[in-house]
């Protein structure tokens, strides 16, 4: 209860929780043809707030999608628009609100056919809402394809959008706006229908916030109200060994990728970070930030010694290790040692052959950050949106799973998820990933659960990023972080 109220502004409904949400509202006193007509002045508000008065066509659809259509219809009418309004359907079987929405409206309605939309300026697709469930055919599917030529305002979703998965089920339209309500969907920020909605604008119709309590959502954006009141803010009284120790095991050949990983453990916030490396390697490491340890290791015993310390808190593997069974050999230990392990790369990869060993390993501590290929050969049966395989492969691996992508989901094995967002492209280059898990492990040895360090860390990843702007190279990221912490540090209520 108490983290869904602290969080319940990025909560994402699935379709059959919003249906709860309304239902619930219902039950509450509110009719339901006041939420619709409340949801079809929003939309219109908002276009009013950014498009200039033009000729405009509302597609409106059989449920209650179309119904929200016919109040836009009649608000942007009243404020002076050339407004056309056209159904898909016959109009003698719309039902409910929307029918009365329909009888509210005095203008006509024409059928909503491809050519209704010749000399539209301005399209809102009051279609299909969020919970579409088969793809687009016949009648529909002509119509949506007729959008793709003019500019588009969705209500809830683009119509052919999963709101659930971001799937496009046939085809959909590309909008400049989309409007939805109470709370977002997954399907917002899942990828393609993310990248389909324009820009989402969420309105408020009247259901109470108080819904949510019964609905108890798992999903949610991942925004850093999510994790703020956890952030780990140094104490002006604390010493190093408070911010935690760091371990990031660096391979023999590809050293860049461990320098990147440990960098970012340390310019995040932990009190001391140690890179253990082959012995052959270890000039190349120490050539890097003097305030980075190096210690040679040459055998696992060499390993167990260096994660044996309890001061060392955290490990992360796999970065630039070989996906080797001496690779596999170091997490056997590591995990049997009971370390909050990351394991990244070719920590994965290392199990490849026989994911199943790793699973038996390990623990709700462990946080894993696979991209698609390793999440693949780790989870070949898994399939799939984003948010799915995240969930279920956390659940199958007793371990928070960090499915990387330009639409990151994070999932814990008790369900809970989150989707990043914030991720602009130029973050798809060499050694990002490798910052990722740097990020993850220095704000898990600060003392953060894996869950919210796994959030935290793709949320201010992402905002690095942004910050630098085009042109980023993986070494640019953890020179922002110290702007980002005097933000993040700033909203955790600290003041010097």
């Amino acid at each position: 209860m108490i983290a869904i109220m602290r969080c319940a502004d990025q909560a994402l409904l699935t379709c059959a929780e919003m249906a709860r949400a309304d239902r619930a509202a219902i039950e509450s006193g509110i009719p339901g043809i006041d939420l619709m007509e409340a949801a079809g002045a929003a939309v219109a508000r908002e276009i009013q707030a950014r498009f200039a008065r033009c000729a405009l066509t509302v597609v409106c659809g059989p449920g209650n999608n179309g119904g929200d259509g016919f109040v836009v219809a009649r608000h942007l009418h009243d404020a002076g628009w050339n407004v056309r309004v056209g159904l898909l359907g016959d109009r003698a079987a719309l039902r409910g609100d929307a029918a009365a929405m329909a009888a509210r409206w005095n203008g006509g309605i024409e059928e909503a056919r491809p050519a209704l939309l010749a000399g539209a300026e301005l399209v809102v697709d009051a279609l299909f809402g969020a919970g579409l469930s088969r793809p687009l055919d016949g009648p529909a599917l002509a119509l949506v394809g007729a959008m793709g030529t003019h500019r588009v305002v969705a209500i809830d979703v683009p119509s052919g959008v999963s709101g659930d998965t971001g799937a496009v089920m046939g085809a959909a339209p590309s909008a400049e706006l989309t409007v939805t309500f109470f709370r977002r969907k997954p399907g917002h920020l899942l990828y393609p229908g993310r990248g389909l909605c324009g820009e989402i604008v969420l309105a408020d119709i009247g259901i109470p916030r108080a819904v949510l309590d019964r609905i108890e959502p798992a999903n949610f954006a991942n925004e850093r109200a999510l994790w703020i009141d956890v952030f780990p803010v140094p104490a002006a009284d604390g010493h190093k060994y408070d911010r935690g120790h760091a371990v990031v095991v660096g391979g023999p050949i590809l050293t860049g990728a461990a320098r990147l990983a440990a960098r970012a453990a340390a310019r995040i916030g932990a009190g001391l970070v140690t890179i253990a490396a082959d012995p052959r390697a270890v000039p190349l490491y120490s050539a890097g930030p003097a305030s980075l340890m190096v210690r040679p290791m040459s055998t696992l015993a060499d390993f167990v010694a260096v994660v044996d310390d309890p001061r060392r808190n955290v490990v992360l593997l796999g970065p630039g290790n070989g996906a080797d069974a001496a690779c596999a050999a170091r997490v056997r230990a590591a995990l049997a040692a009971r370390k909050a392990c990351i394991l990244d790369a070719d920590a994965l990869s290392a199990f490849s052959g026989d994911p199943p060993d790793l699973f038996a390993r390990l623990n709700a501590d462990c946080v894993i950050t696979p991209h698609d290929g390793e999440f693949a050969r780790l989870f070949p049966d898994i399939a799939g949106d984003r948010l799915s395989r995240a969930r279920q492969a956390a659940g199958r691996a007793n371990a928070v799973v960090l499915l990387k992508g330009a639409d990151t989901a994070i999932a814990e094995p008790g369900g809970r998820a989150a989707i990043n967002a914030n991720a602009p492209p130029w973050l798809a280059t060499a050694g990002s990933g490798d910052v990722l898990a740097g990020l993850i492990a220095g704000l898990r040895a600060q003392g953060m659960s894996a869950f919210d360090a796994a959030c935290a860390a793709a949320n201010i990843h992402g905002a690095a990023a942004a910050r630098f702007g085009p042109g980023l190279v993986a070494d640019d990221l953890p020179e922002q972080f110290p702007a980002i912490l005097a933000e993040l540090y700033g909203l955790a209520g600290h003041r010097w």
